[in-house]
């Protein structure tokens, strides 16, 4: 219906030529519910005296669960009766307190309180996108409603990625204080570090014998050695297009994230410094080891928005970057993917500089699928031809962890609830030997 055609019923003078006389009933009633409205409208809470704000978590473990609240204050001077939808991302999980069809009531000068509960389900960040507010009528015959009033208050929730290995920790840490020799019951423990000085005893190495320190006391005096403290450890993380593979539910970064929490928090204990790399075609994040105490929060914080980006990864690049910040000999951790074109191409011309300097370790994912393609028996023509693939696919895999073994590469190549708790038995075990 035209504002024209609402002009003439509500002044009650309907002149069209087509329309019977006496006023039809019908036209009564429209004019009559057409006023309502009008009057409805009228007495709606106009937008402009609402004021928009949030509070609540900034951040959150994925799987976890978040509360963001929204309030929203009436300054306006009549009682406000609204209906409010408060928008995020899908991927945030946003499951209202209150349900977007329900009427609130909010007396002037009053605050409606919006709790948001949020079960985010990728790590990154969250943003909320827009809070759309329906003003009724006492009669809820019309409603006020416009796209940007009023103004939505920004807010992002970082997700923050799982640290599922975490209980492995305990664990390790108890094997790090048998190696690093601080229980009780201490032995000398092995490493080139410098640890005391004490009595020759029969059966103790000629060689370490300190001559200079036994002529000062008249005495035969050894020296005993410790692990290694202050080691540099650089964890790489390739975020490039074999990243992005699924691995059972979750991406195979995630599972690299999760195995570099884990080695991050056991080193820091061990009192190394770590750096984290993250790098594609491009860099994506960068942390130092400065602030131990800090470290492991400022790395979950970097990697949580980091995502898997569908470009070939530079391998040049990520040496370059490796050699140019880390000229003290550094452990370097690569969590990548054992896939032969991608390293063969990539890595391998590479490797020899970066080798020659650091201590290098490849970690990858072991893909499941590989394994039930070449144990279970073929049934139909085609699970032969599928299990021939997977047969091929791990002699290629068998032939680059070779390539790297020839230039002193150690591979872990483990399933991805076993890779975080392998990775941290490899650091172990190189610690122990004095080999980092």
């Amino acid at each position: 219906m035209t504002w024209r055609a609402a002009v003439l019923l509500l002044a009650g003078v309907p002149t069209l030529p087509f329309w019977p006389d006496p006023v039809p009933a019908v036209a009564v009633m429209t004019a009559v519910v057409l006023l309502l409205t009008a009057v409805d409208l009228a007495l709606a809470a106009p937008l402009h005296g609402l004021t928009l704000d949030r509070e609540g978590d900034r951040a959150v473990r994925i799987g976890h669960r978040a509360t963001v609240t929204l309030r929203l204050a009436n300054t306006s001077g009549r009682t406000l009766r609204a209906q409010v939808l408060d928008g995020w991302v899908p991927s945030a999980g946003a499951r209202p307190d209150v349900p977007p069809a329900r009427v609130s009531r909010v007396g002037p000068g009053g605050v409606l309180v919006l709790p948001n509960r949020l079960t985010p389900t990728r790590r990154g960040d969250r943003p909320a996108v827009t809070v759309t507010v329906r003003s009724l009528g006492p009669l809820g015959l019309a409603f006020r409603q416009r796209a940007g009033r009023p103004a939505t208050p920004g807010w992002t929730l970082r997700v923050l990625p799982r640290f599922d290995s975490r209980r492995h920790l305990p664990e390790k840490l108890s094997r790090l204080r048998v190696i690093d020799g601080t229980q009780v019951t201490r032995g000398r423990g092995q490493g080139t570090e410098f640890d005391t000085l004490r009595e020759y005893v029969v059966g103790d190495d000629v060689r370490s014998i300190d001559w200079r320190a036994s002529a000062r006391r008249s005495d035969v005096l050894v020296r005993t050695w410790r692990p290694e403290r202050d080691r540099r450890l650089v964890c790489v993380l390739d975020t490039g297009r074999t990243s992005a593979v699924r691995v059972g539910d979750v991406p195979r970064l995630d599972a690299a994230i999760d195995a570099a929490l884990l080695l991050t928090a056991l080193a820091a204990r061990a009192g190394d410094r770590v750096d984290l790399l993250a790098a594609d075609a491009t860099i994506r994040a960068t942390v130092t080891g400065t602030g131990r105490r800090d470290l492991l929060h400022r790395l979950v914080d970097a990697l949580a928005p980091v995502h898997p980006a569908l470009v070939e990864t530079d391998f040049d690049l990520i040496v370059a970057e490796i050699l140019r910040r880390h000229r003290r000999r550094s452990l370097v951790v690569l969590l990548t993917a054992l896939e032969p074109g991608a390293l063969a191409e990539g890595l391998l011309p590479v490797l020899p500089r970066l080798a020659a300097r650091h201590r290098v370790v490849v970690a990858a994912v072991h893909d499941p699928v590989l394994t039930a393609l070449t144990t279970g028996p073929p049934v139909r023509p085609e699970d032969a031809y599928a299990a021939a693939a997977g047969w091929r696919a791990l002699a290629e895999r068998d032939r680059v962890r070779a390539a790297l073994g020839r230039y002193g590469v150690t591979v872990v190549d483990a399933p991805a609830d076993r890779l975080a708790p392998a990775l941290a038995d490899t650091y172990l075990r190189l610690k122990a030997l004095g080999q980092l």
